[in-house]
């Protein structure tokens, strides 16, 4: 007669990170248990983008305890909460965390940058069937040469693709696209050099930048200025939570094929805008 191995949240933590990077790899990260217990524990996993109160609720209705986030659930980097400990909001949020027992620990740094694979690039990759243009010269998973298409084409396959009705562009529906970089997340305003997603669209010769979250005076403004003036550039902005959300998914795949003592499901935060 099989036994289910019992896990508690740190040993679900720990074996991740060996298994993702040997470890952990950051003295000072936002790779926190936010609320809960390292003790706690686990009856199943949730992987999200962000433990949104929808996304609780779920969780809770699913009867995981164990809710793996990529973004914050304290709504700063860091999920500081000196600010906040006063707050309606952050006070609700929390009450209800703890009222069903649930616990929530961030996979942001060692997911991105704790070994040679990116794995929130992964998962879109595999989401758009992306992984086969990708340049074999790039040293990151940013530039692509697809089959032609349009900016209006691309537009709609990323639609269909990621499930959003609307994505802002800059630049002519009816352009040609061949060369297209991708920087997801907040990497569209540079990772702490405001000029670099300017520089991979000259370096790298693209065509159209796909991007997480933007500056209007960085990168939009530099290609309206390019279209203005009759260069070939264009931009496709589909937000943060979109360019990251299929990494998320991914990565509920990834556990299962290391924990079978629990159930294991990804829970879509969704978009979190609408449009009038």
């Amino acid at each position: 007669m099989s036994s289910t191995k019992k896990w508690t949240v740190q040993e679900v933590i720990d074996r991740i990170l060996d298994d993702m990077c040997g470890g952990p790899k950051f003295e000072t990260t936002c790779d926190i248990i936010s609320v809960g217990s390292p003790d706690t524990e686990v009856t199943g996993v949730a992987t999200t983008f962000m433990a949104t109160f929808d996304v609780i609720r779920e969780a809770v209705r699913q009867g995981k305890n164990f809710i793996i986030t990529h973004e914050p659930t304290w709504f700063t980097g860091m999920d500081e909460t000196e600010w906040c400990r006063e707050d309606s909001v952050y006070l609700a949020k929390r009450k209800y965390l703890e009222d069903n027992g649930v616990t929530v620990w961030r996979l942001h740094d060692h997911l991105h940058m704790g070994s040679g694979t990116d794995y929130i690039y992964e998962g879109l990759l595999e989401e758009l069937g992306w992984k086969e243009y990708l340049l074999p010269d790039e040293a990151s998973p940013w530039v692509y040469e697809i089959p032609e298409t349009t900016v209006r084409g691309l537009a709609d396959f990323f639609k269909r693709k990621l499930d959003m009705s609307t994505i802002q562009i800059i630049g002519d529906p009816d352009m040609t696209v061949r060369r297209v970089g991708i920087l997801v997340g907040g990497g569209s305003l540079g990772l702490g050099v405001e000029q670099m997603p300017m520089q991979v669209m000259e370096r790298d010769r693209l065509d159209l930048m796909v991007a997480g979250d933007i500056y209007e005076w960085t990168l939009p403004a530099y290609i309206n200025d390019a279209y203005q003036m009759g260069f070939h550039k264009a931009m496709l902005t589909l937000g943060h939570e979109r360019t990251e959300e299929a990494g998320m998914k991914y990565m509920a795949g990834w556990l299962r094929e290391r924990f079978s003592d629990f159930p294991i499901d990804f829970i879509d935060a969704r978009e979190p805008f609408r449009y009038l």
